[in-house]
């Protein structure tokens, strides 16, 4: 399945070339399908080091057997943010320990491991259905603690967080402005970018209605 035209395409929107074959998500999900879950098979995968070996691992892996020590082994393996997201959001979002990773590694100083922090609270607010509001608010403030950090791969998933949260109820929504609105008066370029694309986003009509719709 390699292609080595897709790693060229791929490099050129921020992935790591190394250990890439160029295999395209489709197929990744197509073959975890077949494979259904197996987490012995998910750490012989991420074991190989390959990127979509990885990416398949976080696919097959089973939350329910996830441990913590294997939680922050591979975050810290973690080397391109396309394998961050798939991880976060097929995987780790599931597990028991996600909100309190998703607070701990918001922290942390490791590009992709805070990356990973914030990615989980955008894959909570998505896919955590029973959670209450209290927990997403809680992660508002860590949110704008690091609306600071200029690097890429951070203030991509501190918007998106943001707005994530912003999307989940019309409660969230105006708690998620009032964080933006917040932040948009820090005095640091990711910041007003941050602040900017989600208020664009968060308070427009066409947002507002599909989550009074979704309540209803």
């Amino acid at each position: 399945m390699a292609n080595p035209d897709n790693v060229a395409g791929m490099a050129r929107f921020g992935i790591s070339a190394r250990n890439t074959l160029g295999v395209p998500m489709p197929a990744l999900r197509s073959l975890a399908r077949q494979l259904g879950r197996d987490h012995g098979l998910a750490l012989e995968l991420w074991a190989s080091g390959i990127h979509e070996a990885r990416i398949l691992a976080a696919l097959v892996d089973d939350p329910a057997q996830v441990a913590d020590a294997q939680m922050e082994q591979w975050v810290l393996d973690l080397d391109s943010w396309d394998v961050c997201d798939q991880l976060c959001s097929n995987l780790l979002d599931r597990t028991p320990m996600a909100i309190s990773k998703a607070k701990v590694w918001s922290r942390r100083p490791e590009t992709f491991v805070k990356r990973a922090g914030f990615v989980l609270m955008a894959a909570l607010s998505v896919h955590d259905k029973k959670s209450p509001d209290r927990v997403f608010l809680a992660f508002l403030p860590l949110i704008e603690r690091a609306a600071k950090d200029d690097r890429n791969f951070v203030k991509k998933a501190v918007n998106w967080a943001l707005r994530q949260i912003g999307k989940r109820n019309m409660a969230l929504n105006r708690a998620a402005v009032a964080a933006a609105e917040i932040i948009a008066r820090i005095d640091a370029p990711s910041a007003r970018w941050i602040a900017a694309d989600a208020l664009r986003e968060l308070k427009t009509l066409k947002i507002v209605r599909r989550i009074k719709a979704k309540k209803s």
